[in-house]
């Protein structure tokens, strides 16, 4: 549809008419300004208006979508093609929708993870709760995103993202473990010794040495098997 038209198109109606903006915006229950948009072409009328505001312009639906009076002879060609325009249309509509809803659960589920990494202590378990929260809400707005795509498109865009935002979080939580020097927060065991701390997470395990002391010490090392009993060889 173009809008830019069918706005002139409303604006010429209105004017015949002899009625301001105001006037029309009253009968509609819409703002002046509302209708100052549709006669600028910068937005449509809502479809539930269509018929009220062609009632008040004294025109059909068919010449509304059009942007012009349309002929009896052409009726049955616009009638379809303009059917075929509102279904585009309504799509756009939706999957702009889904767009905005998709970057504000992306956004809002990033800023929950970040937060969470930034508040809580590393030894707490809810920065890695919230985090792996924060990561599932970003995956529903990319989600939104996909939802044009082929399901087989989709749900590999969908995991590539969860995994990359994952491999982020455990890059970041591996930093602070070299770099800072502090506990992991997704280590999926942890056992303690005689201040001895061993925290086996999915890609390598942290040895804690000496914990809560001045000389306190973290070696990080490949995944192996360890004893839960005798854990405290690892700092000798």
């Amino acid at each position: 549809m173009n809008q830019e038209k069918i706005g002139k198109f409303i604006a010429q109606c209105r004017k015949e008419k002899n009625m301001t903006q105001r006037e029309l915006s009253e009968t509609l229950g819409v703002s002046d300004r509302t209708v100052g948009n549709w006669e600028n072409g910068r937005n449509m009328p809502d479809l539930s208006l269509f018929k009220p505001l062609c009632n008040e312009l004294d025109i059909s639906v068919n010449d509304l979508m059009s942007g012009e009076k349309v002929q009896e002879k052409e009726y049955q060609e616009k009638l379809e093609e303009n059917i075929i325009n509102t279904i585009d249309y309504t799509n756009k509509k939706i999957e702009n929708k889904n767009n905005f809803i998709g970057l504000i659960l992306m956004v809002f589920g990033a800023f929950i993870s970040i937060t969470a990494i930034g508040i809580f202590p590393s030894e707490s378990s809810w920065g890695s709760i919230y985090s792996v929260f924060g990561a599932i809400i970003s995956l529903m707005g990319v989600s939104k995103f996909t939802k044009r795509f082929t399901y087989p498109k989709r749900l590999m865009c969908n995991f590539s993202y969860f995994l990359i935002f994952v491999v982020v979080l455990m890059a970041v939580d591996y930093i602070g473990v070299v770099r800072i020097h502090q506990a992991p927060r997704f280590s999926l065991v942890k056992v303690s010794g005689e201040h001895v701390m061993y925290y086996d997470t999915p890609f390598y395990d942290v040895i804690r040495c000496n914990v809560n002391k001045d000389n306190e010490t973290f070696k990080v090392m490949k995944n192996q098997k360890y004893d839960r009993d005798n854990i405290d060889h690892f700092c000798k």
